[in-house]
């Protein structure tokens, strides 16, 4: 990078000079280039290669005294054949990938500015330079460099081989003798070793099977390879040997077999030896039995077959999927929200689904589509999911079934393989039904792992190997079989990992034993997928036709479950509500009265109130209200917007029911009902609360004339019977209702000017404090009830009188005259 920048900034330099009105143009493009490099200036490789980055921090622990023998690369990333050598550099890590104990690869950059003096100080003058180094290197050391090395995998491995057989004392303590053995050290084999199975590998002098599938065991425990020549005849006599290469287990006592493969290969005898009885990974626990524990608290085992897909399992990540991990994002916006829509849109098209779950996905997926926010609320997509709405026949079973994806222990397996199964599903769907964009699954896949996947190092891999090729599907059948060796990559990376279930290693994806026909070998030996007998495989097994419904809970009691959680929900609701409005009630009750000003200020605007009131009945009666209070202003007190309503109110029932003023008592107001409406509750508890604050005092008012020197009861009769008008509907009057003085002399000024209204009638005063005397308490109702029931008893008095009268008459005795 630093060269060929160099060789930029000469150039604009050169340019500036013919031209210099592109100063500013070149610098720009400039500062560019050096805050956003190409890609390809990043490095070819990365951690998901299983290549060692080299960089000046790591690069003397790495290559210098090593228990493993270390084959690096120094390459340019701007070199043409160095990119064009990374693939294979790359498959040959993939390859020799159990080799790690023993030979590890590394690569370094040397266009890198940061990295210049690494390359320097090991001599690298050209691009691409491959050098080993030997177990325990020196610090001195610059490497043994490898002149004119192979353009392939396989000539690159057997080169590592020839190199490590070379190679000098120390050894590395990992790797096992790879010379061949011979008849003697085989008969006292197991007196020196302790493992279950030896095998040999016969083979020609020139053959590179035995050593290779030697160090492909390296890992292992429990079993031993050694390598077997044809021209060890007493060996190959004693075991029968016919064919080369073949491949025989020896055991104690001289007892052996041949080991039975399809093909007379490394990759199948690798594969054969690795799931050999008691053969584990080192550091890996044994296979378990796992047997059905019904007093567990985990997940009861449930028996399976491992050659077909569970409805279970896909509904169990899709579970998983849009409850848990979305839900980790309380706000799905920008590019998640565009990776969500791509996600649901291709399960509403190709997830062979039950109709309940369908009706689900369809549902979110119009929902989600007709969403033309840059952002929305996991919230509402959850209402969604939980069919809030309570259409019919549309449900997602809650909780997790797993079936061919349980593991032997609750943290593996598990909602990783179902990923990777719905997606499989998804990519062989999209197949069958005729999709029209090959990469139309792919992109969702991708989209939604960088968007939202939780294991965000693997996301980053995947996002790798997408980069690197995805664009290269042009087909439905490229996607299903790009998919599947992209797994089979991970399954590679990940071999030996601590999340690999001992029970379930990751091997290359099918077996041998699942699919014969899938495997074949190239001309050199190599193995090699068959393509044509691997997709009809895939879309066979992956087919909606081969998913079994086994363990799956019935759509009636997945409804039924769903209706009840609702009902659970809603009851949870109302509680809550109610228990809001109970302690809203309680507080409202225990509120103190207000400060002495605000009680204050009340008081008088309740007193112009009343005045005005005052006033508007004597309108209605002589209409001479109204010039009084033109003569002094006509001034009143606006109540607050909440009050105004209620005053008016008050207002009109006084004036329809024609209620009396009395002195010193106001008519206590008729209890409201409590409208049980959430949209109210704010507006009518502020509203009671504040009635209740204004009329917790009782004010004694009195009408009296200007020229009077101390304040009179008008009206005797209504101070003597407060107690008994509280029975007849009058609030009592509370024992702190003294003000002080100030206050007292203000509202006598008030009642002073009300005083005069009254005097300019004197006997329609007079007439209206009989009445009011008179109908104490009752209104024209009661008082119209009292005269005609007066009045009948009067007349029922009358016609009893004259009945007994006329009785009386006609008893009486006659006297008869002589």
């Amino acid at each position: 990078m630093a060269r060929r920048c160099g060789r930029a900034t000469s150039w604009l330099t050169g340019q500036i000079k013919i031209h210099p009105g592109k100063i500013a143009t070149s610098a720009v493009w400039l500062c560019f280039c050096l805050l956003f490099p190409p890609a390809a200036e990043a490095g070819l490789y990365s951690s998901s290669d299983q290549v060692i980055l080299l960089t000046p921090d790591n690069v003397q622990s790495v290559l210098i005294n090593s228990t493993a023998a270390i084959v690096a690369e120094f390459y340019a990333s701007w070199c043409g054949h160095c990119v064009a050598f990374s693939p294979l550099y790359k498959s040959l890590a993939r390859d020799i990938k159990e080799w790690k104990p023993a030979v590890d690869l590394a690569a370094v950059d040397c266009a890198a500015e940061v990295n210049s003096k690494v390359c320097t100080g090991f001599g690298i003058t050209g691009y691409p330079t491959i050098k080993f180094f030997h177990a325990y290197s020196k610090a001195d050391s610059k490497g043994q460099a490898v002149k004119g090395f192979p353009r392939e995998v396989r000539g690159l491995r057997h080169m590592i081989i020839d190199i490590l057989e070379t190679h000098a004392e120390p050894w590395p303590p990992a790797c096992p003798p790879l010379e061949p053995t011979s008849q003697a050290e085989i008969e006292s084999f197991f007196e020196t070793n302790n493992v279950e199975h030896l095998a040999l590998i016969f083979e020609e002098a020139k053959s590179y099977i035995g050593r290779e599938v030697t160090l492909d065991l390296l890992q292992f425990e429990n079993v031993a390879v050694r390598r077997v020549l044809g021209t060890e005849e007493d060996l190959v006599t004693k075991l029968q040997v016919t064919e080369f290469p073949s491949c025989y287990l020896y055991y104690p006592g001289g007892n052996f077999t041949r080991l039975k493969v399809k093909i007379e290969a490394r990759a199948f005898y690798t594969y054969a030896l690795q799931r050999l009885p008691g053969v584990v990974r080192s550091g890996k626990p044994p296979p378990v039995i796992v047997e059905v524990q019904t007093n567990n608290t985990e997940d009861s085992w449930r028996p399976f077959n491992m050659s077909r897909v569970y409805m279970a399992d896909l509904e169990s990540t899709l579970h998983y999927s849009l409850r848990v991990e979305l839900a980790a994002h309380t706000i799905i916006r920008g590019e998640a929200l565009v990776s969500l829509k791509k996600y649901t849109s291709v399960l509403t098209k190709y997830f062979p689904g039950r109709p309940v779950v369908m009706n689900l996905l369809r549902s979110m997926n119009c929902w989600l589509q007709n969403q033309t926010g840059d952002e929305i609320l996991y919230e509402a997509l959850k209402k969604i999911l939980d069919n809030s709405a309570l259409s019919p026949n549309t449900a997602l079973p809650e909780g997790v079934r797993w079936v061919g994806c349980q593991g032997s222990q609750p943290h593996l397996r598990r909602y990783p393989c179902g990923v990777w199964t719905l997606f499989h599903v998804l990519t062989v769907q999209a197949k069958n039904v005729g999709g029209t964009d090959p990469q139309e699954v792919l992109r969702a896949m991708r989209s939604y792992v960088r968007s939202f996947f939780g294991c965000r190092p693997c996301a980053g891999h995947f996002e790798n190997m997408a980069r690197e090729s995805m664009n290269e599907v042009n087909t439905l059948s490229s996607a299903v079989l790009w998919l599947w060796s992209r797994h089979n990559r991970v399954n590679n990376r990940l071999a030996g990992d601590l999340s690999e279930d001992p029970n379930f290693p990751k091997i290359q994806w099918p077996s041998p034993e699942m699919c014969p026909a899938c495997h074949t070998v190239k001309n050199n030996g190599d193995h090699r997928w068959h393509n044509e007998q691997v997709l009809p495989f895939l879309l066979s097994y992956f087919s909606s036709g081969s998913i079994l419904t086994d363990y799956l809970e019935d759509e009636s009691q997945v409804l039924a479950k769903q209706r009840e959680k609702h009902e659970r929900q809603q009851q949870a609701i109302e509680a809550q509500q109610h228990g809001e409005r109970k302690a809203r009630e309680a507080l409202d009750s225990m509120r103190p009265p207000l400060p002495s000003h605000a009680t204050e200020q009340e008081e008088e605007e309740e007193d112009e109130g009343e005045e005005e009131e005052a006033m508007v009945d004597e309108e209605e009666e002589g209409g001479e209200g109204v010039v009084a209070a033109d003569e002094i202003g006509g001034k009143t007190s606006e109540p607050t917007p909440w009050a105004k309503p209620e005053m008016e109110v008050g207002r009109g029932r006084r004036r329809a029911q024609g209620r009396p003023s009395i002195v010193g008592m106001r008519m206590r107001e008729p209890q409201e009902d409590i409208v049980d409406l959430d949209s109210f509750v704010n507006q009518h508890y502020k509203a009671k609360a504040m009635q209740l604050a204004a009329s917790s005092r009782v004010k004694q008012r009195t009408l009296q004339r200007k020229e009077e020197q101390e304040p009179v009861p008008v009206f005797g009769l209504g101070m003597e019977l407060d107690a008994g008008l509280g029975m007849v509907g009058l609030q009592p009057m509370e024992e702190d209702f003294e003000l002080d003085v100030g206050l007292q002399r203000k509202r006598l000024q008030k009642r002073e000017l009300a005083g005069r209204y009254f005097n300019e009638e004197a006997e329609l005063s007079h007439r209206g404090r009989w009445m009011s005397m008179l109908s104490i308490g009752f209104s024209n109702v009661d008082i119209s009830l009292c005269v005609i029931l007066y009045l009948m008893s009067s007349m029922c008095l009358l016609a009893m009188f004259l009945f007994f009268k006329n009785r009386h008459k006609l008893r009486r005795p006659k006297v008869a005259l002589p």
